[in-house]
């Protein structure tokens, strides 16, 4: 795993742009961004994505692959923190003597020439960015923005606009959110998560505080979550606004209706009231949208309209998105990584599958993750009425002796409704066999399970 380091001076001129792994979330986001600066961007990464395909169209060169010969001579080598320290390019780069930047230094760069909003959580980060995002278009902000997943009604993750706002999703996995200059930090949990690199939850919470009191405008943070109700009172900043279901928030969500494809419900503050219904599933939205709203009135906008323009955003790539229906079967994937994601995706889910069943195909995403949430993964993943477990998508870490997708699925209570398949291959007969018309099959995860889908629907078809 790549440690970010902020002490790398920035080159005046960038030039020439090499990003190792350029086809993640962030990485991807970034790479738009400095295409749209004008300059040269080559990259390489592992598998030929819909990240990659979309940057080759913007003029990018990217090698599939991790090689030394990728890299070639450009100015300036962008990487992530999920590569490998041995990654070929990366050494070969070294040796050159090259500026190598993390993305966060790289980010955080860009992100200075506007008042930036940084929107902070272990999930619900990127739909939160998205709604405020699509809200300040709606308001005739056009801000700048990158976000970790593409934002359906734009086709894309990140952007240059005119406006004075730069929003982006802030990464906590390394403590990378503290080098950013925040004018208005948005928490939306503080759920314990990457306790690998944290050490204890106290840490992990203590940095969160650090990241909120170092914004320069406005915190706003979750009431309802009980890592944030402890961050918020550790708390020195003078505008602090909270929002969620809990009687003192400031921005209030109340009559939720989250019984079908959308959800409905109402939000208070100061004493005004307003009812919106979102395009998108699940309890969760109603609280991720109270705190997009809880952002624009903290900046000044008027209450009742940012809570419509809240209401227009129409979702991201990766959450709750329908890929296809065959017999009867629809197919849906979802990026939902941690427990409690995993917890509102199903339930958002099974608000909309009616009487069918609803069947998770899940992908553990990193060792200590899988280890240290085994019991929550499993209580939560029974929200399914049939479970297909994988092994663990490895990532940034080294494998753990013992540590496998079994752990979780022997955890599972009732061993009838879970399947424990390690082979890929194996999994989407699994999984199709398990299904009749008018069920879900939901893939769900932040490794590469969303590969599967294809393979879903053909052995539906089969």
């Amino acid at each position: 795993m790549i440690k970010p380091d902020f002490s790398q001076p920035i080159p005046d001129n960038l030039g020439t742009v090499h990003f190792i792994g350029i086809g993640g979330s962030g990485m991807s986001g970034i790479a738009r961004l400095t295409l749209g600066m004008g300059h040269k961007v080559t990259g390489s990464d592992l598998r030929d994505t819909s990240n990659v395909k979309a940057l080759r169209e913007l003029g990018a060169e990217i090698h599939i692959g991790h090689a030394a010969e990728n890299l070639g001579n450009p100015d300036t080598v962008v990487v992530t923190s999920a590569l490998w320290p041995t990654n070929p390019e990366l050494l070969l780069a070294q040796e050159k003597g090259l500026p190598i930047l993390h993305r966060s230094a790289l980010l955080a760069h860009l992100a200075s020439r506007g008042k930036l909003i940084a929107v902070a959580g272990a999930h619900g980060k990127t739909t939160s960015t998205g709604m405020v995002i699509t809200a300040l278009n709606r308001l005739g902000a056009d801000p700048s923005f990158v976000n970790g997943g593409v934002i359906q009604e734009y086709g894309a993750s990140a952007g240059f606009g005119k406006g004075e706002y730069f929003v982006i999703e802030a990464d906590e996995s390394d403590s990378s959110f503290l080098h950013y200059k925040t004018e208005v930090a948005l928490i939306t949990n503080v759920d314990p998560d990457h306790l690998d690199h944290f050490g204890s939850l106290d840490a992990f919470e203590g940095e969160f505080a650090k990241f909120a009191d170092a914004a320069g405008t406005l915190v706003a943070i979750s009431s309802d979550d009980p890592g944030a109700v402890r961050v918020t009172k550790r708390l020195k900043h003078q505008k602090v606004i909270t929002f969620g279901a809990a009687p003192d928030a400031d921005v209030q969500v109340r009559d939720v209706l989250a019984a079908s494809g959308n959800v409905s419900f109402e939000l208070v503050y100061q004493g005004a009231s307003v009812s919106i219904a979102l395009n998108i599933p699940g309890h969760h939205n109603a609280l991720n949208a109270a705190g997009a709203v809880a952002v624009l009135v903290g900046l000044g906008f008027d209450f009742a309209e940012s809570a419509q323009a809240v209401a227009h955003f129409s979702g991201t790539e990766r959450r709750f998105e329908l890929h296809g229906e065959r017999r009867g079967v629809r197919v849906y994937d979802d990026f939902a990584h941690h427990p409690t994601e995993v917890a509102a995706a199903l339930t958002a889910a099974r608000a909309v599958v009616g009487e069918g069943k609803l069947i998770t195909v899940f992908q553990p995403h990193l060792y200590s993750r899988t280890r240290i949430f085994q019991a929550e993964f499993a209580q939560a993943l029974a929200l399914s009425d049939q479970v297909v477990c994988l092994d663990i998508y490895a990532a940034r870490e080294d494998p753990e002796p013992g540590v496998t997708g079994a752990l979780i699925a022997d955890r599972f209570e009732d061993q009838s409704r879970m399947h424990y398949v390690p082979n890929w291959d194996d999994v989407p007969a699994v999984a199709a066999g398990l299904a009749q018309a008018g069920d879900f099959i939901i893939t769900m995860g932040c490794g590469d399970i969303y590969r599967m889908v294809p393979g879903l629907l053909e052995a539906l078809e089969a």
